[in-house]
């Protein structure tokens, strides 16, 4: 059983050591926004924060990240400095796709 904290939570999961953070993220536990680009460690579709340093989940194996703290994008979507940035795109008007932010709606 390897033990971590996801988004805040302490959590456990039975996954191979050899399974992709990445999978175990969207597979495990359904959060989807952590996406699959290349597969590769190039584009960054996958990011998420392994305490504290920005990484790419499609390269790390879920064997390695016992104990440490992982923070994906809707582990950010609950922070506060996330809703003041939020709140700063609506009022500027900016535009987001959405694409890596599931479920976020911006205020027309």
């Amino acid at each position: 059983m390897i033990k971590f904290n996801l988004n805040g939570r302490k959590i456990e999961t039975d996954a191979p050591p050899t399974a992709r953070l990445l999978d175990v993220i969207r597979d495990d536990f359904n959060l989807i926004g952590t996406k699959e680009g290349c597969g590769e460690g190039e584009c960054g579709a996958c990011s998420v924060f392994v305490n504290n340093l920005l990484q790419n989940s499609c390269l790390i194996p879920i064997g390695s990240i016992e104990g440490a703290e992982v923070v994906t994008i809707e582990g950010i979507m609950e922070s506060d400095q996330f809703k003041i940035l939020d709140e700063s795109y609506s009022e500027a008007g900016g535009v987001q796709c959405g694409y890596c932010i599931p479920g976020m709606v911006m205020a027309s």
